[in-house]
């Protein structure tokens, strides 16, 4: 078996070149993942406006002014049946649990 000896220069050098590619690999996971949780927040902004913001006189509920442990609640309690609507309980059963967790993350209000 033939062992190769790379020089210290040489070694370096595929060290700072993996250590940028575990990094560029790392931000481009997280760029993916923002935009998956962003996506899954803008399905709402067709009934409930960008960011949850409304229009106000609309006939949409404004869901901005919820904290996302009400929106979560509210749309767990779609999902289940224990809260009627015209169209959401139908809308949160497409939904898994996570990605209900998501859109409550993103859309709720920051305390």
């Amino acid at each position: 078996m033939r062992v190769m000896h790379l020089k210290p220069a040489i070694l370096l050098s595929l060290c700072i070149a993996m250590s940028y590619w575990s990094m560029s690999a790392l931000a481009q996971n997280t760029d993916v993942s923002n935009l998956y949780k962003r996506s899954l927040a803008a399905t709402c902004a067709n009934c409930h406006g960008t960011d949850g913001k409304g229009v106000v006189g609309g006939g949409m509920p404004l869901i901005n002014s919820l904290t996302s442990e009400q929106m979560l609640t509210q749309l767990k309690a779609f999902k289940s049946g224990a809260r009627e609507g015209t169209i959401m309980p139908q809308l949160a059963k497409g939904y898994s649990d996570e990605q209900l967790e998501i859109i409550a993350q993103q859309l709720g209000k920051k305390q």
